[in-house]
């Protein structure tokens, strides 16, 4: 037998989650942190994981990352923690255990391709809500859409993922009232937005669960994801959670970080610092139309992007070509918001490529 007799045909018409070869370069395409860990933390890190029993099974609840992200974000302990090998497997898991035969998922459009993609994997129909023009939410559509499909899931990335702009939160609040399935906002970007969080509507709102990451705080490599909510939803998701999820390694490396979150926000707000000087460049581009971002990336859009794209990462710096993701992406780019001379070296390539 052959992988085409026996795999999946929707599974056979996908293709993989590309991740592009950064070697050599600038990189500034996946909304990483460039910061490294102080270097005595490092070296508290490496003396600690050095003690780590890597001979044994991890902790399968990693019940000290639990306690060490209460302490770090103020979750109470009224809501249940469940942690994931970074939100992708939280988002598979959300997905397999609510995938009842047709049974759909709902995300508005474009946002992170995971949600789409997943849904694709677990069995769920996926229903796309297109955003405005100016990638505002069209909460009218929005409503329209629930009523209509019946979603068992909604995703809202808050901010959004590759626009960067976060949604109103009055009509925010309204979709997840009338919701009638569960509603997960995805606050991956949380470090960025000056505190805007939906932390505080869990209690009222019970078919909420919140859903963050430390990758964009400068922990990429951990691969720790986080959800948040009422200990019922969690409790049901948890059984379908793989044991031992999150390595002995992670889980050493993130009770060490988070009981220093500090350093960690000090590097985002030196992020968002950037971020407003970076915008400010790429708004000074007479051809580039710069969307403001809540995030730590910028989405652009400049003439013959594609050209563009290839003309910088041939000068040594690699971003994101969004161009043909979705029809509201054309011509656009996404560039993460970096350490001031990266950030520095692609403003020099974009202006080279643009001809300033």
């Amino acid at each position: 037998m052959t992988p085409d007799q026996l795999i999946r045909p929707d599974i056979l018409s996908l293709s993989a989650y590309h991740v592009a070869d950064a070697t050599g370069l600038v990189k500034l395409d996946a909304m990483e942190n460039p910061y490294r860990l102080p270097a005595d933390l490092a070296a508290e890190l490496g003396e600690r994981l050095s003690r780590a029993a890597i001979n044994r099974y991890p902790d399968p609840q990693a019940g000290g990352v639990q306690q060490a992200l209460r302490r770090a974000f103020g979750i109470a302990d009224g809501h249940a923690i469940l942690l994931g090998n970074g939100s992708d497997e939280l988002i598979q898991i959300l997905a397999m255990a609510l995938a009842r035969p047709g049974a759909s998922l709902l995300a508005v459009e474009p946002s992170f391709v995971m949600y789409r993609m997943i849904a694709g994997f677990t069995g769920l129909r996926y229903v796309g809500v297109p955003l405005g023009e100016d990638f505002s939410l069209d909460e009218a559509a929005v409503l329209e859409a629930l009523e209509r499909e019946e979603p068992a899931i909604t995703f809202i990335a808050y901010p959004n993922n590759p626009t960067g702009n976060v949604f109103d939160r009055a009509a925010l609040e309204r979709v997840i009232a009338a919701a009638p399935g569960l509603v997960v906002v995805d606050e991956a970007y949380h470090a960025f937005t000056g505190g805007l969080s939906f932390l505080d509507a869990l209690d009222s709102h019970p078919n909420l669960l919140l859903m963050r990451t430390v990758s964009k705080l400068g922990l990429a490599g951990l691969r720790l994801g986080y959800l948040v909510g009422a200990p019922a939803w969690i409790r049901e998701l948890d059984k379908v959670r793989l044991p031992y999820n999150v390595n002995v390694l992670t889980q050493e490396a993130a009770c060490l970080a988070l009981d220093r979150v500090a350093v960690l926000e000090a590097q985002a707000a030196a992020l968002v610092a950037e971020r407003d000087k970076l915008f400010q460049a790429l708004s000074g581009f007479s051809v580039v139309q710069a969307h403001p971002s809540r995030a730590n990336f910028i989405l652009f859009r400049v003439p013959e992007a594609p050209r563009v794209f290839a003309g910088i990462k041939a000068r040594g710096v690699l971003i994101k070509n969004l161009h043909g993701a979705h029809p509201l992406l054309d011509n656009c780019l996404r560039v993460t918001v970096g350490a001031p001379e990266e950030n520095q070296a692609f403003l020099a390539a974009l202006a080279a490529e643009l001809g300033h």
